[in-house]
């Protein structure tokens, strides 16, 4: 089995209702984890933990729902390492490298992509794979600008002894 992971990050009803590319987006990433199944590759969840809103709405969106050999995690912070399990999950697959999606490109995301070169993992971010919420007309960034920025941001980023690949959910392989 390889010793890569795909991490889904976020990618809830409630979250996603106001998303841009969303639909796009979220048929991307259901196409990785068929494919990382297919692989034998561990495919994790993330759920954000929020105050106020109806558990149906904390649900995975049904595009990607969980299968029974999936690893579903609930979190309280950005970072998805931070007060969850997921370290641990990860050591017991002896995994090395993450294949990161999910919402939203400039929180979540973000801190958990960093966390996990901290973390001394690879890292693979699906460069369609990950999405934010659209901004008012006229807001600056938009939410387009947003996902290339951290596409551009984790295309040069440098962490020592660590691979940072950004590539198209199209392009990412799990059979490596």
């Amino acid at each position: 089995m390889p010793d890569t992971a795909l991490l889904i990050i976020d990618m809830q009803r409630a979250l996603l209702k106001d998303a841009h590319d969303g639909e796009a987006c979220l048929a991307r990433v259901a196409g990785l984890a068929a494919r990382a199944r297919s692989a034998d590759v561990p495919v994790i969840y993330l759920r954000q933990r929020l105050d106020q809103v109806p558990s149906e709405w904390l649900e995975v969106h049904p595009t990607l729902t969980p299968e029974p050999a999936d690893v579903v995690l609930d979190k309280d912070s950005a970072d998805s390492f931070l007060g969850t399990p997921l370290g641990e999950v990860l050591e017991e697959r002896a995994v090395r490298r993450l294949v990161v999606t999910g919402y939203a490109s400039d929180f979540c995301v973000d801190s958990t992509s960093r966390s996990a070169l901290s973390h001394g993992y690879d890292l693979v971010l699906a460069a369609d794979g990950h999405t934010t919420m659209e901004r008012p007309d006229g807001a600056a960034p938009t939410a387009a600008q947003i996902v290339a920025h951290h596409n551009v941001i984790f295309s040069v980023i440098q962490y020592a002894g660590r691979s940072v690949t950004v590539a198209p959910a199209a392009e990412i392989r799990f059979d490596m």
